[in-house]
């Protein structure tokens, strides 16, 4: 009998001590694949003003290019024709509209009313804006007929990108950007322009809200012209102006006449990040 027990308790032990070596062995060998892929150097992304960029998942290139109906989709709103001048079809991102709100009824309080002239507009919208200049059934700024008097395609495109976007390139495509009270800097410059200015730009940033297209200089020698009626909602837009400098490329702006010119003045650079320091 204490014969038997003396070879079962060796026996056990044996096995105990080979299962002990056996799993030793793996989680040896799993430590040495962690290390392994660990040493590897892995892809970094470079920061804008300091901060890691992240591709936000939630944000797909259709969106940061408007390819999307602001009518049905969830995160828009529908702005209140009274404070659109009696239009029904603006539209902005639930989170860029109650920021207007409370900005609006501060500014009725000063004696200033903010009107939404132009709110969201989609890459089907941009378009019709941009080939309409294109092709002169709309004129240019200047009164031009740019068919007729522009017949090279980069100086053509570099007129209208005075002051329109491309499709597939233009904030008003997020929700997040808007036109208030007029559509010249003329209107700002006096009266009842300038105090609506004036207030702007000492309180639009209590809000959250940025003038992108400041005045053009050293410190911003590329983008559109000046815009005193153009304001941008920066707790999104910032973040969407990240995902466009990370994903989005000259050779996707696509779909448009003209649209080939994209690449050799390099929109994404000059244009969508070519606005105010103080909005990026």
């Amino acid at each position: 009998m204490y014969t038997n027990k003396l070879v079962f308790v060796l026996c056990f032990s044996s096995l105990l001590w080979l299962s002990c070596e056996s799993n030793g062995k793996e989680i040896g060998a799993e430590k040495e694949i962690v290390t392994a892929s660990s040493s590897v150097e892995q892809p970094t992304i470079q920061p804008i003003t300091g901060t890691r960029l992240v591709v936000d998942s939630t944000i797909t290139l259709d969106y940061i290019m408007g390819k999307f109906k602001p009518t049905t989709h969830k995160d828009f709103i529908q702005v209140a024709p009274k404070y659109a001048n009696g239009r029904k079809d603006r539209w902005l991102r639930k989170e860029t509209y109650k920021a207007f709100l409370e900005m609006y009824a501060a500014a009725k309080i000063a004696g200033i009313e903010l009107k939404v002239l132009s709110a969201t507009r989609n890459f089907a919208m941009q378009k019709i804006i941009w080939e309409g200049k294109w092709t002169g059934t709309r004129l240019h700024e200047s009164k031009e007929n740019l068919a007729k008097t522009t017949a090279d395609p980069t100086e053509r495109a570099l007129k209208i990108l005075k002051w329109s976007s491309m499709p597939g390139t233009s904030r008003h495509h997020w929700g997040t950007d808007m036109d208030l009270n007029a559509f010249t800097n003329d209107f700002f410059a006096k009266g009842k322009g300038l105090e609506m200015y004036t207030w702007m730009t000492e309180n639009a940033s209590k809000f959250g809200f940025c003038q992108p297209y400041s005045p053009k200089d050293e410190n911003r020698p590329n983008g559109y012209n000046e815009e005193k009626w153009h304001w941008s909602y920066l707790p999104l837009a910032k973040k969407l102006t990240e995902q466009a400098e990370l994903r989005l490329k000259n050779e996707m702006i696509d779909g448009f006449k003209g649209a080939e010119t994209a690449v050799s003045i390099g929109v994404v650079d000059k244009f969508i990040l070519g606005i105010n320091s103080d909005c990026l």
